[in-house]
């Protein structure tokens, strides 16, 4: 398999997954930038959108959206329990998160990343996600992680999501749950590992 990605953009997440499942795969550096792959190859002649991640199967088969590629990789490694199984009311639940993080949190940093947004929509973004991170921080009040006891692919994808904050000016301090949270993930062996390959970490 091949992941492209671009280092701290939200495909940090199925990097994690991938870390996290111990299934073989190649990482290749596709700047949102630049588009522009190690070889000098344009990003967009292998994905049309121009976006990460992108996931290429040995097949060739691509996968394109972050809650699906997430979901492929636990699935191909039930054992590591990434992802509550198929059919279960539990997997429609980490799909509730999986989207909720997506739609709510992912797409809500959208404005603050965008060259030229108004200042005003900038206030409008922040004050909507940090009323979704203080509810965020309630529920990790119950568990350690979203799902339970557990660490799954949506851990990966709110850690990922979450540390966005940092980079944009919404202050998430007094958020002891999530800061707990963030630490805890940010510990694990393979999301430091991640890290590290994406630049991230010294």
């Amino acid at each position: 398999m091949k992941l492209y990605y671009s280092p701290g953009a939200c495909s940090l997440s199925p990097h994690i997954a991938l870390k996290e499942s111990g299934l073989a795969f190649e990482a290749i550096a596709a700047p949102t930038k630049t588009h522009k792959l190690p070889d000098g190859t344009d990003y967009y002649t292998i994905n049309p959108l121009g976006y990460v991640p992108l996931l290429v199967l040995d097949n060739g088969a691509q996968l394109r959206e972050g809650p699906a590629i997430l979901q492929y990789i636990a699935d191909q490694v039930p054992a590591r329990q990434l992802a509550p199984a198929n059919g279960t009311f539990e997997r429609y639940k980490l799909q509730e998160w999986l989207n909720f993080i997506a739609t709510e949190l992912h797409r809500g940093f959208t404005p603050l990343f965008t060259p030229g947004m108004p200042d005003e929509a900038k206030t409008i973004a922040k004050t909507r996600l940090t009323s979704r991170l203080q509810w965020v921080d309630g529920e990790l009040a119950k568990t350690p992680y979203v799902m339970g006891d557990a660490f799954t692919v949506a851990d990966g994808y709110l850690f990922t999501v979450a540390g966005w904050s940092k980079h944009v000016g919404i202050d998430i301090s007094g958020l002891a749950n999530l800061g707990a949270f963030m630490a805890r993930v940010g510990a694990r062996p393979a999301v430091q590992d991640t890290l590290r390959a994406e630049g991230l970490l010294k």
